[in-house]
């Protein structure tokens, strides 16, 4: 397995005097634990792992078990001057923070130098925890999809390759018996998630609506769908603001989003249709019917995965970073994805082959807001692998 990039950072830190705790936060099969590993082995210092994901039930006592592992680690080992504990999916102990915050602080008040990383695959429980508990305690490094350059790195991916199957590293041995592929990707990356990073960690009344959901957003990605629309296509009689919270919910998971619609004004932007968005293709890929082979020969489907790769690629990238990503549209005229960094704004629209004729949103666009850059990704633009290699920050310049 290759270090991603994140793997210097989290070292650069923990060499640092001060200690915070490190949470890494991001979706499964993204190589949390894996960076988690390579740490330890490149640094040497003294590492104590226990992950909280098993079927075993853990509570806030199996904590503070792990804790004075590492401690007496730290503590026996003779010319060591830091210790680590790594504590994986702690999110799933009720009441966590509290127990870290007071057992951190016990090693802060005793000068233990004890360094913590936490890793999580639920951003909104993690989230919680942390402000609620450990303000001023923590930093969080998030984890994401893996970008084609990093897809291409470490198992030789072109760009198609990387449009159809997407980001999963743990799939890509796989991708010769695309239906063996397909499984892996539903039942042990989608029903896990699903079942045990959504259902099991916050109150869902409607799983099933759920469900669907997920399943709609993967249909649709890439395109605008009023909540009520949603609602007609779910065959469900809830109403949008469950809808609404259900789609934060596979947000925080990292499997689909809601892109709001760019006004200028965030409020207008909150009461707008998403656009739905597969967070990795390979989602949209593994529950279609078709191959990679067939699907290079549907341009309806193909252009929704290229679309919908720029998308995830933007929407990966500007995690952690100071980025908003949204879409514009009014009076038939269409931005697939704007980019906003204070007054900067950048516009994007895919040419993807699915959409025919000119590109008048772009200039409409940029005649109501004022727009720093316009981008066309695709034929007779910046062509994909060149767009996917290039730092969100470089779109700005």
């Amino acid at each position: 397995m290759f270090l991603r990039p994140i793997c210097d950072t989290l070292s650069e830190r923990l060499a640092e005097p001060r200690r915070f705790i490190q949470a890494l936060i991001g979706p499964r099969q993204t190589g949390k634990t894996t960076v988690a590993r390579q740490i330890i082995s490149k640094t040497k210092i003294p590492s104590h792992y226990a992950t909280a994901d098993e079927p075993l039930l853990k509570d806030r006592a199996w904590i503070e078990q792990q804790w004075e592992t590492a401690r007496f680690s730290l503590k026996t080992d003779i010319g060591q001057e830091k210790g680590i504990l790594i504590l994986d999916e702690v999110q799933k102990i009720s009441g966590w923070s509290e127990t870290v915050k007071r057992l951190w602080d016990e090693d802060s008040a005793d000068g233990l130098p004890l360094q913590v990383i936490i890793l999580g695959s639920s951003q909104l429980l993690m989230q919680e925890g942390l402000t609620e508990s450990l303000a001023g305690r923590f930093e969080i490094i998030p984890i994401t999809h893996w970008s084609f350059d990093e897809m291409r790195d470490a198992f030789g991916w072109d760009v198609d390759h990387y449009v159809f199957f997407g980001g999963y590293p743990g799939a890509a041995s796989l991708i010769a018996d695309q239906e063996r592929w397909r499984r892996y990707i539903i039942d042990s990356l989608i029903e896990t998630t699903v079942s045990r990073d959504v259902l099991l960690m916050k109150r869902v009344d409607k799983p099933a609506l759920l469900r669907r959901l997920f399943e709609l957003g993967c249909l649709y990605s890439g395109q605008v769908l009023s909540y009520q629309k949603m609602l007609g296509q779910l065959q469900d009689a809830g109403n949008t603001t469950t809808l609404a919270h259900y789609l934060n919910l596979l947000e925080g998971a990292g499997l689909i989003m809601g892109v709001q619609k760019y006004a200028g004004q965030k409020i207008r932007r909150k009461s707008s249709s998403p656009k739905l968005l597969a967070l990795n293709t390979g989602l949209m890929a593994a529950l279609s019917t078709l191959s990679f082979e067939e699907a290079k020969r549907h341009p309806d489907f193909w252009g929704r995965l290229v679309e919908s790769s720029i998308g995830a690629s933007i929407a990966n990238a500007a995690r952690g970073r100071s980025f908003e990503l949204s879409y514009w549209s009014s009076r038939n005229k269409e931005v697939d994805f704007v980019l906003s960094r204070g007054d900067d704004v950048v516009a994007i629209e895919v040419k993807s082959g699915r959409k025919k004729g000119t590109l008048p949103g772009l200039e409409a666009f940029s005649k109501e807001f004022p727009t720093k850059r316009k981008l066309l990704v695709g034929p007779q633009g910046i062509p994909l692998e060149a767009f996917f290699c290039l730092p969100p920050e470089e779109w700005f310049r």
